[in-house]
């Protein structure tokens, strides 16, 4: 008779442990191992291996030819750019966010204008009752749509109605946390019932051709809740980005099959759910009318999408003695380290006795390597009171030597900044041929000729 073999999961990393102990070894959380169902060891299993007894699979060469996915557009610009195009027939997206962000009610908004378009379109809501998903739905203007709206959270019962019919052309479901299959004991939300149930919905999109929309919950740090095995399974990650009590939303691609990751949809949070926003860079650029010192604008890139943000910095001189801060929002702390010994080793200039801080306006995070030049402008700036002028941009990346290197698409950066209004450029001397015509590209080999620059008035 076969035998059920005891093996116990983590719930924080996904660990597989052959038994129960207070500690996971391999992420070190208390009380997280939980008694999973393992594989059936069976008479045959035990003495045989599986090198035989199968089905011929057919092998083929990378030069057959493929066709490109067909897509399916959203209606909504922000969201087919993040998606490389649009949707892909057969494709599983796993979109995640902080609760209350905006996942529901932009899903419901896609949603509705597939239905709209005459696609079939399923929405099954785990979390909500279906009421309370059509009173959205009117307050977003979408009460008319035909989406077909349920409550459940059993699998088997959602993959049997599924099956009675057409299969529809977008299936939204929301959240997998809230899935369970009974197939496997335990309660929803757990390693073994996540992953279950998110395969067997995978596996349904991949034989009916059903673009499938998993909504997945995130831990404190902002990752997705559950197994990262989740991840690995579907084709697209997508991540909402934003504070609640902010306007504006950021739509991340952190994994695409189907295309390029790393773009970005902007969205604006309105009285009629979201919006587009279709210049992100007017959102992260303060509106001055002179400059200001410790205020350098630099053309981020977000994918395909050139960005223009504001890196402001602030240096505060202290008494001797005290204890200066490196405060940093929205860049790497490590890095600003990194550039601020550069300065004092290659310029001779003194941030010991000086707090630091450096924001990037708008609440974008940048992690651009490109951004080395304009952070270093910013605090010069700060630090000389000298203000970089309004129609100047900076870009490029800083050696621990300080010499200045070209930074990556650095034409489509300065390209997308002559259109916008900028002027001038600081760049490596290397990149000056990069410049567009119309732009004056000022060009430095190394830092000290950047600082020497800023120090001498670059405001005139």
């Amino acid at each position: 008779m076969a035998k059920p073999q005891k093996r116990y999961s983590c719930q924080a990393c996904g660990a597989v442990q052959t038994k129960w102990q207070g500690q996971c070894p391999d992420c070190a959380e208390w009380n997280s191992l939980i008694e999973d169902a393992g594989a059936v060891v069976t008479p045959f299993s035990a003495k045989h291996s599986l090198q035989r007894g199968g089905t011929r699979i057919a092998l083929e060469t990378l030069d057959a030819d493929t066709p490109l996915p067909p897509r399916t557009s959203t209606g909504i610009a922000e969201m087919d750019r993040t998606l490389g195009g649009g949707i892909v027939p057969g494709s599983a997206i796993l979109i995640g966010g902080d609760p209350g962000i905006g996942k529901s009610t932009l899903l419901l908004q896609v949603a509705g204008r597939l239905a709209t378009a005459g696609h079939r379109i399923v929405y099954i809501s785990g979390e909500e009752a279906a009421d309370q998903v059509r009173l959205r739905a009117r307050r977003l203007g979408l009460g008319d749509a035909p989406v077909e709206l349920a409550s459940a959270t059993s699998v088997r019962d959602i993959l049997t109605t599924l099956t009675d019919g057409a299969p529809p052309a977008l299936l939204v479901i929301d959240s997998i946390q809230t899935m369970h299959s009974d197939i496997l004991e335990g309660a929803p939300g757990t390693v073994s019932q996540v992953r279950a149930a998110a395969q067997e919905l995978i596996r349904f999109a991949k034989q009916t051709g059903t673009a499938l929309v998993l909504v997945g919950h995130v831990t404190k740090d902002g990752s997705i809740a559950g197994p990262r095995v989740l991840e690995h399974m579907v084709d697209t990650v997508l991540y909402f980005e934003g504070e609640r009590s902010h306007q504006y939303r950021i739509l991340r691609a952190v994994k695409n099959r189907f295309g390029g990751t790393d773009e970005i949809g902007v969205f604006a949070m309105e009285t009629a759910g979201l919006t587009e926003v279709s210049n992100p860079s007017s959102l992260f650029l303060t509106q001055r009318e002179r400059p200001v010192a410790g205020s350098v604008v630099f053309p981020a890139l977000e994918g395909t999408r050139p960005v223009m943000v504001e890196i402001q910095a602030l240096v505060v001189r202290l008494a001797s003695g005290a204890t200066p801060r490196r405060a940093v929002v929205g860049w790497d702390s490590g890095r600003l380290a990194m550039i601020l010994a550069v300065l004092e080793a290659r310029c001779g200039m003194s941030f010991a006795n000086a707090e630091v801080y450096l924001n990037i306006a708008g609440g974008l995070r940048v992690s651009d390597p490109a951004a080395d030049v304009a952070v270093a402008a910013a605090l010069v700036s700060a630090l000389t009171e000298n203000a970089v002028p309004l129609d100047t941009v900076a870009l490029g990346e800083l050696s621990l030597s300080g010499e200045l290197r070209p930074a990556a698409h650095l034409q489509l950066r300065l390209k997308e900044a002559h259109k916008l209004g900028f002027t001038r450029a600081l760049t490596p001397k290397a990149a000056r041929d990069a410049v567009p015509s119309g732009m004056r590209g000022e060009g430095f080999s190394h830092l000290p000729d950047l600082v020497a620059h800023l120090a001498g008035g670059a405001a005139d």
